[in-house]
């Protein structure tokens, strides 16, 4: 047995609330940075230390390059690593802490680090990168820091396939947003220009996967699902049989932690993840 989507789109909840966390944009500028989005790039990016722009667009995938150079490098310059890392942990904390209120924190951070463990993370660069970070001594910043190891785990393996596919960062958002994955502001959350979009919508249509008016096919959806098979399969195949089962048994407990965030508000659906609902 391998874990089901409901896990993966569980982790993605728990991970995605430094996202939407309403204060997230006065909190990073109080340090220095500039906007929401130099926040998420910095804060997101900084695992792998203090990394230039082209490296965070190959490991981010999705982003128009202009979006990543508009943050990068200049959020180094004004406030430091740390600092940048410690307000992305007491966003986690802060926000997970209403729909952890019922659930076992500890059990769940204890089973989730142990999943960690045995994960390869050969060719899974930004994974490796959050889980090289110093693990928190409480168990919501445990659980937060877990989650999020295999949330860009699977993120890096999404990477992977999406390239093998031929799909570039504003194909996979386009396909991603005709499949009813996120709302219609997905070009511009993403960076991309009008003519970048058409564009991208041009080679899914080569492709049979969108028609002449951006709306998908049968085929644009049978591929984006053979998109998620296949990164579940890549998945499935960098991790232990220890954690694997660790992944099967805690899946209800997540699915609840999961749906205790959705109603707490802290995160929604559709949103620019691209992922459905646990």
């Amino acid at each position: 047995m391998t874990p089901g989507t409901t896990f993966w789109r569980s982790i993605e909840a728990i991970h995605d609330v430094v996202y939407f966390a309403p204060d997230a944009k006065q909190r990073y500028e109080a340090i220095g940075l500039k906007g929401h989005w130099m926040g998420y790039m910095a804060s997101r990016s900084a695992a792998v230390g203090t990394p230039p722009p082209q490296l965070v667009v190959a490991l981010f995938h999705g982003f128009a390059p202009r979006m990543v150079t508009r943050a990068l490098p200049d959020a180094w310059a004004m406030a430091s690593r740390d600092e940048i890392l410690r307000v992305r942990y007491d966003l986690a904390r802060e926000t997970l802490a209403p729909a952890l209120a019922e659930a076992d924190a500890g059990r769940i951070a204890k089973e989730l680090a142990a999943i960690t463990r045995g994960i390869d993370f050969a060719g899974k660069p930004l994974a490796a990168a959050h889980h090289s970070l110093p693990e928190p001594d409480d168990d919501a910043g445990r659980l937060w820091h877990a989650a999020t190891v295999i949330r860009e785990y699977r993120g890096d393996c999404h990477v992977a396939v999406l390239t093998s596919a031929g799909l570039d960062g504003a194909a996979a958002n386009a396909l991603a947003e005709a499949a009813g994955l996120t709302d219609d502001q997905q070009r511009t959350m993403r960076g991309w220009t009008e003519d970048e979009w058409a564009a991208a919508i041009s080679r899914l249509a080569t492709r049979g996967w969108v028609d002449a008016a951006g709306a998908i096919t049968d085929t644009g959806r049978a591929a984006r699902q053979q998109i998620e098979d296949a990164t579940d399969r890549v998945c499935a195949a960098g991790v232990d049989r220890e954690a694997t089962g660790r992944m099967i048994t805690i899946e209800e407990p997540l699915l609840a932690l999961a749906r205790a965030i959705e109603a707490s508000g802290a995160v929604t659906y559709p949103n620019p993840t691209s992922v459905r609902r646990p």
